[in-house]
């Protein structure tokens, strides 16, 4: 894999004025060409100047990492955001429209950042807008930035993405950060192993894909089995606030990490969580060297002014 982003120059120019919706819009060659410009962007090999771009943050659900990273991003970047974190401050609570809603506001910035409760949100609101609409998470739909961001920091830590063995423990029903990443992984080739709570299983929808594409993968019972064949552990919290209610789940299954699990791990192991996490990952284990959750959320700052600037048009000029 080349390491200069300027050889991909031509890829990424094709970001400019473009929505980012779901991760499977992206080719191989887009997905490595946005690593190599978030490489550059860590490193502080290239700078972007966003001074007179303007940044909609539009956040319909509470956020921490994403709000602020892209908010962060752009400020860092000499840019400007407006925006709000509560659909109880906009004209939603009058009933106005997700439409005419990002209708308006597509008309005061430059691009908007949409997080949405609903699947499906992000897609209307860039049919909505001639503005650039990036996908901060639509229900339990998508969320290509997060998958930017843990293809970024897995190449990071395994200096490569190809043929890796890659392990999704938790709700893998209404993650959409895990729905995302695993359509990711399958363009990589990864092989896949899959242990949930009954009830929280990965949707067929998504299985299905992976047997289309031939992607190895397999469901198991116990997450201690697993862990000796991985090269990356990617664990997420239970989803309560997408579950319908009433909704039972199993909770007999142990999928609470501990240090003692890890005793038959690969040396290379590194252990991912988008967070928050709430006790799927016990907190002795923060400092251990397979910890590398909150490296990953360091990266979505990096990601994200690669992400911005090409959107905006602002890279080499």
């Amino acid at each position: 894999m080349t390491t200069n982003p300027k050889d991909y120059q031509d890829t990424l120019k094709s970001f400019e004025n473009r929505s980012i919706l779901s991760i499977n819009d992206f080719s191989k060659n887009e997905l490595l060409a946005l690593i190599q410009l978030t490489a550059a962007f860590k490193n502080k090999t290239i700078h972007s100047n966003l001074q007179g771009s303007l940044m909609a943050s539009c956040f319909f659900e509470p956020s921490t990492r994403t709000k602020l990273s892209f908010e962060s991003a752009m400020k860092r970047l000499s840019g400007e955001v407006i925006g709000f974190s509560d659909a109880k401050e906009t004209s939603i609570s009058k009933k106005e429209t997700l439409s005419d809603t990002i209708k308006m506001v597509g008309e005061y910035a430059d691009v908007i950042v949409l997080r949405h409760p609903f699947s499906g949100s992000a897609r209307l609101a860039h049919e909505s807008t001639k503005t650039p609409v990036i996908n901060a998470g639509d229900g339990s739909n998508q969320h290509p930035t997060q998958t930017l961001v843990d293809l970024f920091t897995i190449n990071q830590c395994q200096n490569k993405l190809n043929d890796l063995h890659i392990g999704f423990t938790g709700d893998l029903k209404y993650s959409r950060t895990i729905h995302s990443l695993v359509q990711a992984c399958s363009i990589f080739n990864m092989r896949m192993y899959f242990t949930s709570y009954y009830g929280l299983e990965l949707p067929s929808q998504i299985s299905n894909e992976l047997k289309n594409k031939s992607i190895l993968f397999s469901f198991h019972p116990d997450l201690k089995e697993i862990i000796p064949k991985l090269d990356i552990l990617y664990m997420t919290r239970i989803q309560e606030e997408r579950m319908p209610k009433p909704f039972s789940y199993s909770t007999e299954e142990n999928y609470h990490l501990e240090e003692s699990m890890l005793e038959k791990a690969k040396s290379n192991l590194k252990i991912l969580h988008a967070l928050p996490r709430v006790n799927e990952i016990d907190r002795s284990l923060d400092n251990h060297p397979s910890a590398y959750y909150f490296e990953q959320a360091k990266n979505g700052l990096y990601l994200r002014q690669a992400l911005l600037s090409s959107i905006l048009g602002k890279l080499w000029k």
